[in-house]
């Protein structure tokens, strides 16, 4: 790991920053978000190496640091952490299960891929579509951090699911340890907050527990509350 300083980031998926030793270098930002109060220039950032200088951008921003919080940013990774504690049974409402497959293709017409699915003989399969958050609005975790349609396609696809028998799971991965409870993020994509109290409605089950980075480890931390409804948005960091 590179330990350096954030200068700025841009085009969504690039970064600038100042290694410890003087060196600048531009860098991959794997965060397709907005990254929203958690990439202010200035804050110390944690890169990971490819060790492929023949990639194009050879290094990889993993974590930025927020007073004393570290903030993972690779969204991309909170797929296979999960993954993980899953297969080891310590997500207790996820527990029990034989099989754990990734990229499973399903939703109507098979045009979609679920990032988990967890299957065992004589129960309702269980579908999972995780989400990173990496926003905190006061007490807070709150997803999306920007307009998202995307996202609110996947939650057509697990109220799909619900219709044909599975079990369909939200599970928002909160990537840093300084917030309290988690909600949708009304004020940035209204559509996406509403279309996932309709999913609750339909029977989507929703989970959202925070990770605790650290510069060379990850750890579960604790299952968040929910705020789902009557939110109200705040301010803070």
């Amino acid at each position: 790991m590179l330990h350096g300083t954030l200068l700025r980031r841009y085009k969504r998926f690039l970064a600038d920053v100042e290694l410890e030793d003087g060196r600048k270098l531009t860098v991959h930002c794997p965060n397709s978000g907005s990254m929203k109060n958690c990439c202010e220039p200035g804050r110390p950032v944690v890169l990971s190496d490819s060790n492929n200088p023949k990639r194009k951008l050879r290094y990889t921003w993993e974590l930025i640091q927020i007073g004393r919080t570290w903030v993972g940013v690779h969204s991309a990774k909170s797929n296979h952490f999960m993954a993980r504690f899953i297969a080891a049974g310590v997500i207790p409402e996820l527990a029990g299960y034989d099989e754990l497959r990734r990229e499973v293709i399903y939703g109507e017409g098979g045009r979609s891929r679920v990032d988990l699915a967890l299957q065992s003989q004589g129960r309702p399969r269980c579908v999972i579509e995780i989400k990173h958050s990496t926003m905190r609005v006061g007490r807070f975790a709150a997803f999306p951090d920007a307009v998202t349609a995307r996202g609110r396609k996947h939650l057509e696809d697990l109220q799909w699911a619900v219709k044909q028998g599975d079990r369909a799971v939200m599970l928002f991965v909160v990537g840093r340890d300084d917030c309290e409870e988690f909600r949708p993020a009304d004020e940035i994509d209204p559509a996406y907050g509403e279309a996932l109290r309709n999913a609750i409605d339909v029977g989507v089950e929703v989970l959202a527990y925070r990770l605790k980075f650290r510069i060379d480890s990850v750890e579960l931390l604790d299952r968040l509350p929910l705020c789902i409804t009557g939110t109200k948005p705040q301010t803070g960091q």
